[in-house]
């Protein structure tokens, strides 16, 4: 059995897996290597370079894994049509992305942008605005894992969190749950405003001007899901507009984000490259969950983790 990968792991780690499944062959390449796909039974990728047309030649395919949470510039389509078991590496993220949240919140709150300015400047300035995260309120919209562990953090610090989801329905370290038709009503109550939503039917162009004009003046909001979340028109008129005192970015709707783009000057708005995830561990998990699920592929079993619901796209 062949498995095609479109990434080079750590020397250590090709070894490791070679090692430890000798029955398999693996075929290790720096992208998308066409020929080879069209014998591989599996195919691990970051899920941007599989299109359909190599579906269509891919007769042997069986298995995709996704060393990334997000699908969207997947063929989802194509893939349902053949029938392809379809994984990710859903809950890897959690730790780096949770803690990339955070340092986010307490930087804002703690005024260290402007801190970091007047050292720059040799300023002695005892002028710095300083606000507690205890006893704020925090919106979470999409409390998957990565929500839940955000969520986690945010109690600790005795933060009320609220989660929002399509269904409503129970979330870990979520105090209250609202479902998406509840959102507007929810808004107000909320310091920070979180989305870690993936980019689907439901969930694009979701926030509207009219839900940032329904926030509190000194909000921040974050964006660490899609970028197809909002009109950044909408956010930049919102910001511009005073709606809300702060937006915290790592994803935008073209990536990346174009050098004269209004967001790069804006003084309440923080840019993070869509690095949130990044860890040196990132690698290390996902192929854990890969071994996890290859060997019940090779054991001809079922339970695989984070199987992918194709027609929801995740």
């Amino acid at each position: 059995m062949k498995i095609l990968f479109s990434f080079l792991p750590k020397e250590e780690q090709r070894l490791s897996l070679i090692n430890r499944f000798p029955q398999v062959d693996f075929i290790f390449h720096k992208g998308l290597n066409e020929n080879e796909l069209k014998t591989a039974s599996v195919f691990v990728t970051y899920g941007e370079d599989l299109k359909s047309s190599h579906i269509e030649g891919a007769k042997k395919l069986k298995w995709v894994m996704v060393a990334s949470a997000g699908l969207e510039k997947m063929p989802l389509q194509e893939i349902a049509q053949r029938n392809i078991l379809l994984t990710n590496v859903r809950g890897i993220h959690k730790t780096p992305m949770a803690e990339s949240i955070l340092a986010h919140i307490l930087s804002i709150k703690k005024s260290l942008p402007l801190i970091a300015e007047n050292q720059k400047k040799a300023e002695w300035s005892k002028r710095v605005p300083s606000s507690e995260l205890y006893g704020s309120t925090a919106l979470i919209i999409g409390p998957g894992a990565i929500g839940g562990e955000v969520g986690r953090l945010l109690q600790a610090f005795g933060v009320h969190t609220i989660g929002c989801n399509r269904s409503g329905k129970t979330a870990s370290y979520m105090d209250e749950m609202v479902s998406f038709k509840s959102l507007k009503e929810v808004l107000p109550k909320a310091d920070i405003v979180i989305s870690i939503l993936p980019s689907t039917e439901e969930t694009r162009r979701l926030l509207t001007y009219e839900h940032f004009k329904s926030m509190k003046e000194s909000a921040i909001f974050m964006n660490y899901g899609r970028g197809d979340l909002l009109k950044e028109q909408d956010l930049k008129q919102a910001l511009e507009d005073n709606c809300i005192a702060y937006a915290v970015l790592d994803v935008f709707a073209k990536e990346p984000l174009e050098s004269d783009h209004p967001f790069w000057s804006m003084p309440n708005v923080i840019i993070s490259p869509h690095i949130s995830s990044h860890s040196s561990q990132y690698v290390v998990r996902a192929l854990e969950i890969f071994s996890r699920n290859l060997t019940i592929y090779l054991n001809e079993e079922s339970n695989f983790e984070n199987v992918i619901d194709v027609s929801r796209g995740y």
